[in-house]
């Protein structure tokens, strides 16, 4: 029995590639390459109208919409697919009309590059550095090696010596510094006597307080402008006659007044007697035995109120910083960088009475004449 003939219709080159057919069979005589035409969408197109295919046809066998088949001729990528699958298109296209897929893809890459995929160095360049670049760069590390070995001598010399301020502070607090305290021979074994702390160091930044000419007279004798007046001139006064300081004068009997906290024991329990700061220093009070009983670097105004207890000690850093009060009173100054409490409790001194003016002599009888007879 003879074979049928295939019904091909009216098409005339009907070469469709059987799916065991390798891809390397031989084309047909005369058929458009993969690098005919402006691209591959044109090279796609000419093969399939030279094997007399639809786009239909084309759609069936690779399972390909054909709209997509459309747009890969006319190379119009904004309506595909993402690129991977386009790629796969373009190889199930150029298969089916027995074409390389491989040398498709790559016309297919040619023609429409990744604008995403980096750029590739060009073939037979080589790239060489300069050699200066090197040499900048051992000179950068030079001079970074030298400033970090400058810095770390420098403070390594600068580490044994205190610093100028420091250094400052630490001569005056040895020129005030107070009397040791005496050894207790009765003492626990390794008990530790505590000194006086020594003075903050002096702040660069901080400047002194201002303090208003006046204003400690203003505040002894309650603000009035003409007992300030008459406290200065006479306090001058005093001072031109013994040659002493008037600023070292004392106002004898002015009243106590807080001018920043009190501490200590409470008023009740109080002895009457109060050291108060004139200006900063260190206050330490302690027993016969050398157990701390209060220490403070005081600030100007602060007060120290001394409880009834006796055998107490002050030590102070500097004695014209510390007023003693006795009975609400100013009494005098510290005598000492030490001294002991019980010695400082005296009785305020009583203010200087006017001079008593002389009574007038009463005026004597006069006996009266006797009569002459």
């Amino acid at each position: 029995m003879a074979a049928m003939p295939l019904d091909t219709g009216r098409v005339s080159h009907l070469h469709l590639v059987a799916d065991g057919e390798p891809e390397d069979a031989p084309m047909a005589a005369h058929q458009p390459s993969v690098d005919y035409g402006a691209d591959i969408g044109s090279a796609l197109r000419a093969a399939r109208e030279f094997r007399g295919l639809t786009l239909r046809d084309v759609a069936d066998a690779t399972r390909i919409r054909q709209g997509y088949i459309e747009a890969l001729e006319d190379l119009r990528l904004d309506e595909l697919p993402s690129r991977p699958f386009t790629i796969g298109y373009v190889k199930s296209y150029a298969k089916v009309l027995g074409l390389d897929g491989d040398a498709a893809v790559a016309r297919f890459k040619l023609d429409a590059p990744d604008d995403s995929e980096p750029l590739r160095a060009p073939v037979g360049v080589r790239h060489e550095r300069d050699p200066r670049l090197g040499l900048i760069l051992a000179l950068g590390v030079l001079v970074v090696a030298a400033i970090v070995l400058w810095n770390v001598a420098q403070r390594a010399i600068s580490k044994g010596a205190p610093p100028a301020q420091v250094a400052q502070a630490q001569a005056t607090a040895a020129v005030s510094a107070p009397a040791a305290v005496p050894v207790d021979p009765n003492a626990a074994p390794g008990s530790v006597s505590l000194g006086a702390p020594l003075p903050a160091p002096v702040e660069s930044t901080t400047p002194e307080p201002y303090k208003t000419p006046g204003l400690d007279d203003a505040a002894a004798n309650g603000g009035s402008a003409d007992a300030v007046s008459a406290a200065s001139k006479a306090r001058a006064a005093e001072a031109a006659k013994s040659g002493v300081d008037p600023n070292q004068v004392l106002n004898v009997g002015a009243p106590f007044r807080a001018k920043g906290a009190v501490y200590g024991a409470a008023p009740a329990e109080a002895s009457g007697l109060i050291l108060q700061a004139r200006k900063p220093g260190a206050l330490t009070v302690h027993d016969a035995s050398g157990a701390i009983y209060f220490t403070r670097w005081m600030a100007a105004g602060e007060a120290f109120r001394a409880p009834r207890n006796g055998g107490l000690v002050a030590e102070v850093s500097d004695p014209a910083a510390f007023e003693v009060y006795n009975a609400g009173a100013l009494t005098s100054r510290m005598p000492g960088p030490t001294a002991a409490l019980g010695k400082l409790t005296t009785a305020p001194a009583a203010p200087v009475a006017a001079t008593a003016q002389p009574k007038p002599a009463a005026p004597q009888a006069v006996p009266a004449p006797k009569p002459q007879g």
